[in-house]
């Protein structure tokens, strides 16, 4: 069984028909989310047309929340897919990283540094 579908309804931020949401247990900034699949799907791929229609739906509340409580200056958004991208939970889940002005140095790349040395340019 998926360690997520463990996590008890009174953790859950909000959910829609095939996600739910929480704020993530290791959070890397302040409402840091995550989006976890009902079923189980390993990863984003594994998602039917009708799930990833409503991930678009679910990431758009999250955000909503998130815009609220926290007040965020932007967002990245990622999905780890398979051991090599750095997955270790393998049941589709999405993250939603709000990011604040100054929150590091020099934010440009965004996610192009999950490979090292690759998000400059």
């Amino acid at each position: 069984m998926s360690v997520f579908l463990t996590i008890p309804h009174s953790n859950w931020v909000f959910d829609t028909d095939h996600f739910f949401a929480i704020y993530d247990k290791y959070p890397t900034s302040e409402g840091h989310m995550l989006l976890i699949s009902k079923g189980l799907s390993e990863d984003f791929f594994g998602l039917n047309e009708i799930e990833r229609i409503d991930l678009l739906r679910a990431i758009q509340i999250g955000k909503d929340i998130l815009d609220k409580r926290f007040k965020p200056s932007g967002y990245n958004i990622g999905m780890n897919c398979g051991k090599d991208a750095g997955q270790t939970v393998f049941h589709f889940h999405c993250h939603i990283i709000p990011r604040y002005s100054g929150d590091v140095e020099d934010p440009r790349g965004g996610v192009r540094h999950s490979v090292i040395g690759k998000g400059y340019y």
